[in-house]
């Protein structure tokens, strides 16, 4: 799978949930602005100029976590933990049309994939020994990288947000 690898750190003295993101080459690549005081956890997904690519809400009246990802005006995503899994967590990413995306592997120590159609379009590998929550994210040749890394936000929100839960 030729991939972009991406470096994403939460930020730890905060308030809101924020991340940086930096590309293979240690440049800043995105920023993820986090509110600090909402209903439910909103997010600006923004380029490192600060214009926002994407938007994250969490959906507060549903059967489980779910999130929704807006471009614009446009729902691009629905991010959502499935609720009747055996043994391991599973997330889905619906995107409009029929090539939806699953998030599978291991949620609790931060080693999962991201598969459409049988294929494995982005991976997120936890680095260890950090103060924060810093993952590497393969996004593969050809797929939405903006998508792909605001979906990995939200599973990290779900799975792993101690400050709030």
């Amino acid at each position: 799978m030729p991939a972009m690898r991406y470096l994403m750190k939460q930020n730890f003295f905060c308030l809101g949930d924020d991340y940086a993101i930096q590309d293979e080459t240690g440049r800043d690549a995105f920023l993820v602005d986090g509110r600090a005081i909402s209903f439910g956890d909103k997010l600006s997904f923004q380029d490192i100029e600060g214009n926002e690519l994407a938007f994250i809400s969490q959906k507060l009246l549903s059967w489980g976590p779910t999130y929704q990802i807006w471009r614009g005006a446009e729902l691009a995503a629905v991010v959502k933990k499935e609720l009747f899994t055996f043994f391991q967590c599973s997330f889905t990413v619906d995107v409009p049309g029929p090539d939806d995306i699953e998030a599978q592997g291991d949620f609790m120590d931060h080693e999962y994939t991201f598969v459409r159609r049988g294929q494995v379009i982005a991976a997120v590998s936890k680095q260890w020994f950090t103060w924060t929550d810093t993952y590497g994210v393969d996004v593969a040749d050809g797929q939405d990288d903006v998508l792909m890394l605001a979906s990995a936000v939200v599973i990290d929100l779900v799975c792993h947000n101690n400050k709030k839960h």
